[in-house]
């Protein structure tokens, strides 16, 4: 069997959603449809059935409970392909953005009943947000993680502020703010020389300080919740390092909203505790692409579906 102590979880964020993702998984593990079923009652209504819509899925306030969903069903059907008596136990975990939720769960920090409801209070009160104060987000394809600060800073005011949201790997950059602002770093980084500078299709300024509204009235509800310490390692967004505590935990699920992504680190400070596979559990493949651009010597694998779970799962009997 594949040694565990080498392999670490990747739970993705926003961007990673598609129509059917983890329906296979739902279809043929009972696990998995446990978790579908679970959000159906707790929404009250048949959530499940967005996952064939692509277009609803894009909607802010229902991508990140799919994406939780997807991700929980993907971990169990592996968990239930194995077939091991005892829980499997990886070296880590990280999730990108939402998929920190993912993570935690996983790691059974977070039941599966409290993190379906944080999830959707999480979307709903972000959504809130961007409906009071537009906010746009931009890649920055090409720069430098200190040039792209340099363009913040530049171009910010105290009424329209923008910062770096997520350093997602070397090369890639994420930008989140005022609109307005976002349109002057635009201008400023093709100024500058920077390769390419593409505002996304997004609408809402995630991991910047427009989310402080949503982030205060986040962590009271963190705060009502039960958090456990996590079974095995969980690498926080904002610090990059081990989430050991409860404590850790809401401090971190709280200033995630309006903080940095640090996923390049996360990536790394993984590596350095040995993690040598990576599996990306739930939709695609985006956290694996960036995981070849920050370390060319990890390996990254999906498991997005019953033919790539498969895979997977015979090859870790063979090693």
């Amino acid at each position: 069997m594949i040694d565990w102590s080498r392999v670490a979880l990747l739970f993705p964020g926003q961007g990673s959603q598609g129509a059917g993702m983890a329906l296979s998984f739902k279809g043929n593990y009972a696990r998995a449809a446990e978790v579908f079923e679970m959000a159906d009652r707790l929404y009250g209504e048949p959530f499940s059935a967005r996952f064939e819509d692509g277009a609803a899925l894009d909607q802010t306030e229902n991508t990140q409970p799919a994406l939780y969903i997807a991700g929980m069903a993907a971990w169990r059907a592996l968990t239930s392909a194995l077939n091991e008596g005892a829980p499997i136990a990886p070296l880590a975990a990280a999730g990108h953005s939402l998929g920190e939720f993912t993570a935690l769960t996983a790691a059974e920090a977070l039941s599966l009943e409290d993190g379906l409801r944080l999830v959707r209070l999480r979307a709903q009160l972000m959504a809130q947000a961007g409906a009071a104060r537009r906010g746009a987000m931009a890649a920055l394809l090409g720069a430098e993680l200190a040039d792209a600060q340099a363009i913040c800073e530049a171009v910010s005011t105290e009424a329209e502020p923008v910062v770096v949201a997520n350093d997602n790997c070397i090369g890639q950059i994420v930008i989140s703010g005022a609109e307005a602002a976002i349109e002057r770093a635009l201008d400023l980084a093709k100024a500058r020389g920077i390769k390419r500078a593409v505002k996304l299709a997004v609408s809402v300024a995630a991991h910047s300080p427009l989310m402080a509204s949503a982030a205060e009235a986040f962590r009271r509800a963190l705060e009502s919740v039960a958090f456990r310490a996590p079974r095995f390692p969980v690498i926080g967004n904002t610090t990059a390092a081990p989430l050991n505590t409860p404590e850790e935990i809401v401090a971190e699920l709280s200033a995630q909203l309006t903080g940095r992504v640090r996923w390049t680190e996360s990536v790394q400070t993984l590596r350095g505790m040995g993690a040598q596979i990576f599996l990306e559990l739930g939709s695609k493949d985006v956290l694996i692409g960036l995981l070849k651009r920050i370390d060319r010597e990890a390996v990254g694998i999906k498991i997005d579906d019953m033919v790539s779970l498969a895979a997977f799962v015979e090859r870790a009997r063979a090693l």
